[in-house]
């Protein structure tokens, strides 16, 4: 049975993730970029202000504020894309694919300004009159009526792409081979099938005592864990790439080297190697996949502008910073090559092995905050496609599902787990580059005015 899983979930996202998509994706970054002339880049600064609460104002719509709503899609992001998500680029293609990460990252900020800029312009009111965002809600409020059928797929879509399955079956993989085969209370050889049913019992009663409080809970849950662990990750990776500096520049020069040879990859396979550093880059960040506006779009403002230059700061945190921490520590650490381990056990042992025990302690920490606060907030995502769907009475439901969902993603293979995500982030990819790309006009007309209101102010 898990066998035919595995194979049924590659074939989708091997279908799924075509050359048209890349182009769809990094066109489409590119396009946003050269409209928007690199404008918002210049105002970085300003975002981070944002981010700090300088502009804040309760009476402004919206459910959370700026930094709650960066630090929930942070949450949502940092996560197992960037821990396992990266050892599984550089194991199965090699290092070269954290090159086409960063690629993805760059051409996404742009695109994460347009579609959470769009996630604020275009709100709409779900069946409580509550106001809500996201690209259903761009779609239907912004495109013709002949096109909401693209709102109903990306729901449909998102809400079995946002299901927990890498999040769940990584922190399950940590608990049994970091703990419980370390420690010698399982056997390494043994099936892991009963300790992982087990594990992702637990990981479900954990999370459900979170998620059923909704929005805010989440977005409080992950104020107080995301920054601090992503600070300890970043530190230990710096400590370990300054006790090994020798090795760090080879380690970078090999991986822009491979990105265009593809001597790493499996037999030299360059396009597959790009497509898959492009599938691990836009799960690690999200830009263009539409599940970053449906938290964006939750911000109190009355200034679209101000959440696109928020959103556009997380494609930097997330992948050129911790994913390219990761990558390196994987390179420098070279265990890449001569063990058998994948995804967040290829990450842990690495640790090990540059900085000791106190290593394989901060790994399993932030995979333990990381997995649960990612899971938390892809609960609110797979909740609002939901509600779109079926009214908001539907969230609950919905959230029983998505419990009961962490005990199956616990159990399947870490690839069944991949390609399954990977596959409905691609067609869910479809609508929110649309609608973007449709109604960019509309962002840079509003950009302009809110550049304006700015240079007046100051």
């Amino acid at each position: 049975m898990l066998e035919i899983i595995q194979q049924t979930t590659a074939k989708f996202a091997e279908l799924a993730w075509g050359p048209w998509l890349l182009a769809l994706l990094l066109g489409g970054g590119l396009y946003f970029l050269i409209r928007s002339k690199f404008t918002p880049f210049r105002y970085i600064r300003h975002a981070i202000d944002l981010i700090r609460g300088k502009y804040d104002d309760p009476s402004h719509p919206g459910h959370i504020s700026h930094y709650s709503a960066f630090s929930s899609a942070m949450a949502g992001t940092i996560g197992m894309g960037n821990i396992a998500g990266v050892a599984l680029a550089i194991s199965l293609f090699g290092p070269g694919t954290i090159f086409w990460m960063w690629v993805t990252a760059i051409v996404g900020m742009a695109t994460k300004f347009f579609t959470c800029s769009l996630a604020v312009m275009y709100r709409g009111k779900d069946d409580a009159g509550e106001l809500q965002g996201g690209p259903m809600y761009v779609i239907r409020e912004g495109l013709p009526k002949s096109f909401h059928w693209l709102a109903y797929l990306f729901a449909i879509v998102g809400m079995i792409g946002c299901l927990p399955a890498l999040q769940s079956n990584q922190l399950i993989q940590i608990f049994r081979d970091l703990v419980f085969i370390e420690s010698g209370m399982l056997s390494a050889g043994g099936d892991p099938f009963v300790f992982n049913f087990i594990g992702g019992t637990v990981l479900a009663i954990v999370t459900a005592a979170v998620i059923f409080g909704g929005l805010t809970r989440i977005a409080r849950t992950a104020t107080i864990l995301v920054p601090g662990m992503a600070l300890l990750y970043i530190v230990a990776i710096l400590v370990a790439l300054a006790l090994n500096a020798n090795e760090v520049p080879a380690a970078l020069s090999l991986i822009v080297k491979d990105a265009f040879t593809g001597e790493a990859a499996a037999g030299g396979a360059i396009l597959s190697m790009i497509i898959y550093g492009v599938r691990r880059g836009a799960y690690s960040n999200e830009a263009g996949m539409g599940t970053e506006s449906l938290v964006h779009g939750a911000a109190k403002t009355n200034e679209p502008i101000r959440e696109g230059l928020v959103a556009m700061v997380g494609p930097i945190v997330d992948t050129l910073i911790v994913c390219t921490a990761t990558a390196l520590i994987i390179l420098v650490a070279g265990n890449w090559q001569s063990e058998a381990a994948e995804g967040v056990t290829l990450t842990a042992n690495a640790f090990s092995i540059l900085l000791g025990p106190i290593g394989t302690i901060i790994i399993f920490l932030c995979v333990l905050c990381f997995a649960t606060t990612t899971i938390f907030t892809y609960s609110f995502y797979g909740s609002q496609c939901a509600s779109f769907l079926f009214g908001t009475k539907s969230q609950k439901a919905y959230r029983y599902i998505f419990v009961g969902s962490i005990i199956i993603m616990s159990v399947i293979s870490i690839e069944s787990a991949v390609n399954l995500i990977d596959g409905c982030f691609a067609l869910m990819a479809i609508p929110t580059m649309t609608s973007a790309i449709w109604l960019a006009p509309k962002v840079l007309a509003e950009a302009k005015g809110y550049w304006q209101r700015l240079a007046e102010a100051a």
